[in-house]
């Protein structure tokens, strides 16, 4: 085996002096040393240090192949650093890595919490969004963010949505001469940090957060009516079974709250709704609940709109059903896969009695009544009767 020609090294705020000798060898060795600039100066890289483009591009590092070649990242660079982005593109003999302690493992150690039971993002180049999955009073997360003024902007952002009360640590530094620990509460922050703030921790107070069980309120969409309303939403979804790393395929996803349950449960979804301004509303309630990454939006019809998209894990038709969307998906899916399809109308129900002789699975009717006013008196009030058909392929 040949030996790498590119190390990527974890480097921390104590430079070179905290480098292993197989760090320090690599470091002398490289012909290019690639960092951001503050790591290139912690190295004392010289007139070898290439300062990283933004936004990070592997392939400026990949143009160095075959020749001795160093990458400078905080802490771990397999833990929202640049590590995976490489590796992902080079063989297993072309690479080899060395790496510190994480700037979550230090700031976890700084403040006595159990790593294991703190949420850990990176938001430097991420939208705050990204935390509403995570916010629950009394959660701990720790947040690498870009500057000191994201810390101020974090903490505006948290007052916004209800969580003023929340405990802030701006943690600068960690493990060098300069590091630095101050507390702030949200809705106190006077002012914008000044330097290069590594990391934020927050321990979330004043909110609720996301409840965790299927069936999230209506109210927490922007919808035009056009819905899948809580009650019948947490059944879909309780049959469609979502896990981590699966993919859907949610068809007329109107408002997308079967494509935000999916994602807030681990896995991405691909939305296809005809109309563009119900497509907006889906956009709009993916960046609200911080999954703009997991949820994919066609505008267009299926079965045509998929056709370059990967084959799903599972599938939600919420309207519109007909036999040619049906076949055009069926032959689509793989062994395993699930499908469920909701409703409204006897044309469509009648299909799906057709599809259930077919092929089997399940076919039920759901009728869902509130109690609502009559007069003096109250009395019940029945939403349309909804068809569910589920089968796995």
């Amino acid at each position: 085996m040949s030996d790498p020609w590119l190390t990527i090294i974890g480097i921390g705020e104590d430079g070179l002096a905290g480098l292993s000798e197989a760090s320090r060898k690599a470091l002398a060795d490289a012909e290019t040393v690639f960092g951001g600039e503050r790591h290139l100066a912690l190295a004392d890289a010289g007139s070898r240090g290439r300062a990283w483009p933004v936004p990070f591009d592997a392939e400026i590092v990949l143009s160095c192949r075959g020749r001795p070649t160093a990458v400078l990242a905080s802490g771990d660079p397999f833990w929202h650093g640049a590590g995976a982005g490489l590796a992902e593109k080079l063989l297993d003999d072309e690479w080899i890595a060395h790496p510190a302690p994480s700037t979550f493992s230090l700031a976890a150690a700084r403040l006595g919490w159990r790593l294991e039971a703190t949420a850990c993002l990176g938001l430097h180049a991420a939208p705050f969004e990204r935390l509403v999955p995570h916010l629950a009073q009394d959660a701990r997360i720790i947040c690498l963010v870009r500057d000191g003024k994201a810390a101020g902007e974090l903490a505006k952002w948290l007052t916004r949505r209800g969580w003023g009360a929340s405990l802030l640590w701006t943690l600068q530094a960690l493990g060098g001469p300069r590091e630095s620990i101050d507390q702030h509460r949200a809705d106190l922050f006077a002012e914008d940090t000044a330097g290069n703030l590594v990391a934020v921790a927050v321990q979330a107070r004043g909110g609720q957060g996301l409840p965790r069980s299927s069936g999230l309120s209506d109210d927490l969409f922007a919808h035009d009516g056009q819905i899948t309303k809580r009650p019948v939403r947490a059944l879909a979804l309780s049959t469609l079974a979502p896990r981590p790393g699966e993919r859907l395929w949610d068809i007329g996803a109107g408002s997308g709250s079967i494509s935000v349950e999916w994602a807030l449960c681990g896995g991405t979804a691909t939305a296809i709704e005809l109309r563009e301004d119900r497509a907006a509303n889906i956009r709009d309630n993916a960046v609200a609940f911080g999954l703009a990454h997991r949820i994919t939006i066609l505008t267009g019809k299926a079965p045509e709109a998929l056709a370059a998209c990967a084959a799903p894990d599972a599938v939600f038709i919420g309207g519109g059903l007909d036999r040619a969307m049906f076949d055009g998906i069926w032959s689509r899916l793989k062994p395993g896969a699930r499908l469920v399809a909701h409703s409204v109308t006897l044309e469509t129900e009648g299909l799906l009695g057709e599809l259930h002789q077919q092929h089997g699975g399940e076919l039920m009717r759901v009728e869902v009544v509130h109690a609502a006013p009559l007069g003096r008196y109250r009395s019940w009030e029945a939403a349309r009767p909804v068809a569910q058909w589920s089968v796995v392929r």
